[in-house]
């Protein structure tokens, strides 16, 4: 990894594999995403998805640096948007070419979990780095936007589409449409957020729920997040259709019997993850 996203490999309580924490590291820029970070972020997915010592990804943004003498502190940020100097006399074949394998697409892709732990600005492509997770834990002084609208632009990185999934498309139409933010409480009322914590638990509660996640069966985790994804690309019917054969399929695996077994005699599961 660059010095623009940094990879932590956190052991699972377990001692059986590990977290990554990986923190997008442009403090001095709020966090803001530009290409070598949308690079990074996909390398960093290869990664992730071909090791099988990673359980669950955490996404997270650097902290502010200590401000120089007689300068005031930059706020925190996940993500504060996109880098809006790399805007500057682009024209749509060179986004077209950018946005074909971008980042946002690497993250949702990811089979293994991810978490984005959110502490500050979470503005557009911010947004939508969070909104590509599977889980979003915040502090409670995050806070959360889509203003693309007022440089003449829209969200560009799934965030029109996502949102939609997470917040119904009446939200998403007055964040996207005003182009205003809402704050972390209001996040956690419509949906957008899991879970809105003070600012000094955030690490600690995101890391219970990473832990929670890692000590399951990742071959189990695979076939679950998959079929949950299910149901946003099929009716009803099939999705049902879909989980009841995923469900069966399961029968058929060695983690079910260890897992099945565990229960019955009140053991810890030594999964074999396949």
């Amino acid at each position: 990894m660059s010095d623009v996203l940094t990879t932590e490999e956190i052991p699972c309580d377990s001692n059986e594999g590990a977290i990554a924490m990986v923190t997008i590291n442009r403090p001095n820029k709020l966090n803001s995403l530009n290409q070598e970070v949308m690079n990074e972020i996909k390398k960093m997915c290869s990664w992730a998805e071909s090791n099988e010592k990673i359980r669950c990804v955490i996404i997270t943004g650097a902290k502010p640096l200590p401000p120089p003498e007689g300068k005031r502190q930059k706020p925190n940020a996940f993500v504060a948007g996109a880098d809006i100097t790399e805007f500057i006399g682009q024209k749509s074949d060179d986004i077209r070419a950018l946005f074909k394998d971008n980042g946002w697409e690497a993250l949702w892709n990811l089979s293994k979990p991810t978490i984005a732990m959110i502490d500050g600005f979470t503005l557009g492509g911010g947004l939508e780095v969070a909104c590509s997770c599977d889980i979003r834990v915040a502090s409670e002084r995050s806070i959360f936007g889509t203003p693309e609208i007022k440089l003449g632009l829209m969200p560009g990185g799934g965030g029109t589409q996502r949102l939609v999934n997470l917040i119904g498309l009446g939200k998403t139409m007055e964040l996207v449409l005003t182009g205003e933010n809402i704050s972390a409480q209001e996040a956690l009322e419509i949906g957008l957020v899991n879970h809105v914590v003070n600012p000094d638990l955030l690490e600690e509660k995101t890391m219970a729920i990473a832990q929670s996640i890692a000590s399951k069966s990742m071959h189990t985790l695979k076939v679950a997040k998959n079929t949950i994804r299910q149901s946003l690309e099929n009716p009803l019917s099939v999705g049902v259709a879909i989980e009841a054969e995923e469900f069966a399929s399961l029968f058929d695996s060695e983690d079910k019997e260890i897992g099945v077994q565990a229960f019955l005699n009140r053991s810890v599961p030594e999964w074999k993850h396949r």
